[in-house]
């Protein structure tokens, strides 16, 4: 399976995005367009971000009644993305209709992987606030069991579980890691996190990094840092 280095676009419009862009003149990185820019935006960014040859992951986490998500995955499927997610704990049922929306007539479709807990939740937080009693581990398998249950490519997890996703999913199963951080940076918002080189060794397939890039003095220096560390170039 192919590993790579996903960018987190978290811009609030076209023109910071563009702008941002631009100033990768060689390699263009696998960008993920979240909730921020798709709202601002709508659509036509994803067509214009397509237009410029960057595969895109369209994170809009759908988590609703299994007719809703199927009905917005088939709208979404006619945009040409590489990558898109739901939510796990919407269900096997809605995960399985995410899967009939999102797969066209001639049978093609996105990846499809869904989101088994945010790495800005740690487990106190989890057991306290959702009242889920079992372990973040535990909890996470599961949540991975279903997503395959139900026919999707892979998660979303924090790249400390990506093994254990492994482990109970088999090895072809994606693992989509965000919570990546520089060895000497800060950590933000982020809980469950690692640096590059970790997430390689435990097993992600592709990581998302946002701030640590984004918001670098040099983008494409951080952004080829994340690729030597991560792709091991």
């Amino acid at each position: 399976m192919a590993k790579d280095v996903i960018i987190a676009c978290d811009f609030s419009s076209k023109e910071q995005t563009l702008a941002f862009l631009d100033r990768f003149t060689g390699r263009k990185p696998f960008v993920k367009i979240g909730m921020e820019l798709y709202y601002a935006e709508g659509p036509e960014i994803v067509r214009e971000i397509k237009r410029r040859g960057h595969r895109i992951f369209l994170d809009l986490k759908l988590h609703d009644i299994p007719n809703t998500v199927r009905k917005a995955m088939h709208v979404l499927s006619r945009l040409d993305v590489d990558m898109t997610n739901v939510h796990a704990a919407g269900t096997v049922d809605m995960m399985r209709a995410a899967v009939e929306g999102l797969t066209r007539e001639d049978g093609t479709r996105p990846l499809l992987i869904a989101v088994t807990q945010l790495t800005s939740t740690s487990e106190e937080r989890m057991q306290r606030e959702l009242l889920i009693g079992a372990s973040i581990n535990d909890t996470i398998a599961k949540y991975a069991e279903n997503a395959k249950e139900a026919g999707l490519d892979g998660v979303v997890c924090s790249p400390l579980e990506a093994q254990l996703v492994k482990e109970h999913c088999g090895a072809e199963f994606m693992t989509v890691t965000p919570g990546i951080r520089f060895a000497d940076a800060s950590k933000d918002d982020q809980v469950r996190i690692t640096t590059p080189a970790r997430a390689r060794e435990i097993g992600s397939d592709y990581i998302v990094v946002g701030r640590p890039v984004t918001a670098a003095d040099d983008p494409v220096a951080a952004y080829e840092r994340c690729c030597k560390e991560f792709l091991n170039e």
